[in-house]
């Protein structure tokens, strides 16, 4: 089984290059505050360490 995780946007996309917005939507997220939950896959993995400046992450 593949592990989950839950992803939150705890910073605002404003004023961050086009590629680290699109990596925002990709994974889901539309605005602070919101959680969404991914398998723990290698790309997702990927996309949120191109933002984890702006997400925080835990084990669902």
């Amino acid at each position: 089984m593949m592990s989950k995780i839950k992803v939150k946007q705890v910073k605002s996309a404003i004023k961050r290059p086009q590629n680290q917005k699109r990596t925002l939507e990709a994974l889901g997220l539309r605005k602070i505050g919101h959680v969404v939950e991914h398998d723990a896959t290698p790309n997702i993995l990927g996309m949120i360490n191109k933002v984890k400046h702006l997400v925080s992450t835990e084990e669902a």
